[in-house]
C-alpha cells in the first residue's frame, strides 16, 4: 500500500474560504506541495495545491474514502 496521509488535503472552497471536503493525498507530497505552490494529486484525482489542514470531523471526499478503503485490505 503506497504510504498516503490518514489526514486529507482540502480543495473545493465555500465563500469564508473553508474547504467543503478533503481529500486524501500521498504523505510525501504534502509538505512539497505547501512549501512550493505544486499540485498534488487526490485518491479521487482531483488535482490541487495543498493549502488547509482538516480539523477533527472534517468532510472526507467519498470517493477518496471509498478508494482508500479498498486499498487497506
Amino acid at each position: 500500500m503506497p504510504e498516503l496521509d490518514t489526514r486529507p488535503e482540502g480543495t473545493e472552497t465555500t465563500g469564508d474560504d473553508t474547504p467543503k471536503m478533503f481529500h486524501y493525498v500521498r504523505k510525501n507530497k504534502i509538505a512539497e506541495s505547501a512549501v512550493m505552490g505544486n499540485m498534488v494529486v487526490a485518491l479521487c484525482g482531483e488535482v490541487f495545491p495543498v493549502t488547509k489542514s482538516p480539523k477533527p470531523g472534517s468532510p472526507v471526499c467519498p470517493d477518496c474514502k471509498k478508494i482508500y478503503e479498498s486499498m487497506k485490505d
